[in-house]
């Protein structure tokens, strides 16, 4: 709950917790979707060597990207419950803004090697057993698809399951246009289809990365996160009774789910209580899921000497 206490007679500050529920824990779905993807790389890559496809050895670098990101996800999943200490006193819940910002370079990476390829692929063309590739991408169809559903009822709520469930999505979506590749390749004999389609692959991750790496190095940086809109904010504060300005607000990212909010409120009538600063927190954590906030009352009209407003 929130509090507040004087400063000199102008001052008076409230810390709020918003009600918030506490981040769903997909463990269980971190390790089923590791152990089912890191054998298919297996697969995959065996299959692809054989069939001499491109398309399928690309496919396999990008779920090792994903199998690679899914493990630093977890691990940063497993640190955010770890209970703040003096030197951490949030704890460790940013780790998983860093496995986030992690996952994308994975991504980025996956891509440079995937277009390297089949740029030589493209240049020096070979023989690829379009069969085989069919059926080796198809059963990548169903254990991408199988993997993404496991994180599917938290992908709104959190960066890294966001980030889990896309990829998966998109590994569906890059099998099955391998299973086009292959099905062409087999009917027409043109071996440019394998390259081509790896570009396609490697494009659709960039897009997939490029978003990724955008929203965990604004969270890394403490910016306002991805749905929050501080205009929005500033105005419902505005709103509240008896408050005049407002400045010093800052909002950033405690962790890939939870957000912090500080802000100075002027109010020239005259500090309302403890009960306005509870509601303030409240309010703030209802409608915009900030689930830490802090409040600075000034009740003075020099708007907290010397503060910009």
């Amino acid at each position: 709950m929130a509090h507040g206490h004087s400063h000199g007679g102008h001052n008076h500050h409230g810390h709020g917790h918003g009600h918030a529920h506490k981040p769903a824990d997909f463990g269980w779905a971190f390790a089923a979707g590791i152990a089912l993807n890191l054998g298919f790389v297996a697969v995959e890559a065996g299959y692809g060597l054989l069939a001499n496809s491109m398309a399928l050895l690309a496919d396999a670098g990008h779920n090792l990207s994903d199998v690679l990101g899914l493990a630093a996800a977890w691990g940063a999943a497993i640190l955010s419950k770890r209970p703040p200490t003096r030197r951490f006193s949030y704890g460790l819940r940013a780790s998983s803004i860093l496995a986030a910002l992690a996952n994308s370079l994975f991504l980025i990476v996956a891509v440079a090697l995937i277009a390297y390829h089949a740029v030589i692929r493209l240049i020096i063309p070979d023989v690829v057993a379009g069969d085989t590739v069919i059926v080796v991408a198809a059963i990548g169809i169903v254990i991408n698809g199988a993997t993404a559903l496991m994180f599917a009822r938290g992908r709104k709520g959190d960066l890294n399951i966001r980030g889990a469930y896309l990829h998966m999505v998109a590994d569906a979506l890059v099998s099955a246009g391998v299973v086009v590749a292959g099905i062409g390749i087999a009917t027409t004999g043109w071996l440019w289809i394998d390259p081509v389609a790896s570009l396609i692959v490697a494009g659709l991750i960039f897009l997939a990365a490029a978003d990724m790496l955008r929203d965990s190095v604004t969270m890394a940086l403490a910016g306002v996160p991805p749905g929050i809109d501080p205009d929005k904010v500033e105005a419902h504060l505005l709103a509240l009774p008896g408050v005049a300005r407002i400045h010093d607000l800052h909002i950033w990212p405690m962790s890939t789910t939870e957000f912090a909010l500080t802000a100075h409120l002027v109010m020239p009538g005259g500090f309302p209580g403890d009960d306005f600063l509870a509601g303030c927190a409240h309010g703030i954590g209802h409608d915009f899921g900030i689930t830490h906030s802090t409040f600075q009352v000034e009740v003075g009209d020099d708007c907290g000497q010397g503060h910009g407003c």
